[in-house]
């Protein structure tokens, strides 16, 4: 545990080079649209979305057609990552890490997974390190979501806004890509991510219930910052939107997990939202007040709160100010909130219609104007 929160200090001390290094790009990356089998790649009101469906291996697949590509550009960032704080060498053991999480990857996940490798000839070993790093490195720090319950919502229902905020190296935020799953026997969902990325990170599901994910580094019950014998969390949470209608079975599917770190996952069904403060150890369902809630970076709760810099839960908690707040009250917070360059993707989910709001591209995204995506008819399967 001991090196993992030197790795942390590391990280902390790099970061005005890595802030640096988070300059806009020259150029948006354009995906190509297409189908294949029952996946499907096209540009709706600007966004690109991605659709697949089937068996683990199917939508594998039809990934690896679509968009691995694309995959191949970012399966490298972990390792540009590094090189900017002069760690370049450390890459092949976060990789030796990764793998020995492959026992606690989900088996239809890992299937997917797979399925991506062999089709798109990206090497398995590195597409797994892409997708635990963000469990045994932990750097990124930012993030802020502000969730509002019916009765405070001038739509009438809950309202789930979210900037994700990470180091982009100038190019990460022009990767943006909404994956709409519809996998057999399971609740169709969409995850806000990037190619190579099989977890979830934002989503929604076709139940209402979406998800938003934070780092911690803190916690008053000695939680380690991590444990490999636990899942990976975006897999997990992934999981969250496959098998979860609400809140509270969000909070018994994440607590009958082992867990791998410290995280908030604030999460939103048809009824409103709450945040469940994560360690190794426990989990804590942390409510709001006066119709709102907002998470940051810190556990808040009496049993897991230690200390906390405050200042973007405070802003986004100004929103008790508003009588009924509306889809555009959430992105001002939200932009009152950002951590500029880091702030690469700010969406704003409808969980009652099923409607995703999101802009990206330049940083900070929460100055960028929302597009509309309609969910609803992209979870219907397509024959």
């Amino acid at each position: 545990m001991l090196r993992f929160r030197h790795a942390l200090l590391a990280f902390l001390l790099a970061w005005p080079a890595l802030e640096a290094a988070s300059a806009p790009c020259a150029g948006p990356f354009r995906f190509t649209e297409g189908s294949f089998g029952g996946g499907r790649l096209r540009y709706i009101n600007g966004l690109p979305v991605l659709e697949v469906q089937g068996t683990p291996e199917e939508m594998g697949r039809q990934q690896a057609e679509l968009v691995s590509d694309a995959a191949r550009h970012l399966i490298s960032f972990p390792a540009e990552l590094l090189a900017e704080v002069g760690r370049e060498d450390r890459w092949p053991a976060f990789v030796r890490m990764g793998k020995a999480m492959l026992p606690q990857f989900p088996q239809h996940h890992l299937a997917e997974l797979e399925a991506f490798a062999r089709t798109s000839g990206c090497e398995a070993d590195l597409l797994v390190g892409l997708n635990t790093m963000i469990d045994t490195y932990r750097g990124g720090l930012g993030c802020s979501s502000l969730m509002v319950a019916p009765e405070r919502s001038a739509t009438g229902g809950p309202l789930f806004g979210r900037n994700l905020d990470f180091f982009t190296l100038g190019k990460l935020q022009q990767y943006t890509l909404v994956t709409v799953y519809r996998p057999e026997g399971r609740h169709a969902f969409a995850s806000v991510s990037f190619p190579g990325l099989f977890g979830c990170l934002s989503g929604i599901n076709d139940a209402g219930l979406a998800v938003a994910v934070h780092e911690v580094h803190f916690s008053r019950d000695g939680g380690a910052l991590l444990d490999p014998k636990g899942v990976p969390y975006a897999l997990g949470f992934r999981r969250v939107l496959e098998e979860c209608s609400t809140v509270e079975e969000a909070q018994e599917l994440v607590a009958s997990m082992k867990r791998t770190t410290l995280l908030s996952l604030a999460v939103c069904d048809r009824r409103g939202g709450a945040v469940l403060e994560i360690t190794p150890k426990s989990v804590v369902l942390r409510r709001g007040s006066d119709g709102l809630s907002a998470c940051t970076n810190h556990f808040r709760s009496p049993a897991l709160g230690m200390f906390a810099f405050a200042w973007r839960y405070r802003l986004l908690m100004s929103a008790g100010r508003i009588p009924l707040v509306d889809v555009s009250d959430v992105q001002r917070k939200l932009h009152a909130a950002n951590l500029g360059r880091l702030t690469m993707q700010t969406m704003v989910f409808e969980p009652e219609p099923l409607v995703l709001h999101l802009a990206y591209g330049s940083c900070p995204s929460s100055a960028l104007r929302l597009e509309r995506l309609e969910l609803a008819p992209l979870f219907q399967r397509r024959d």
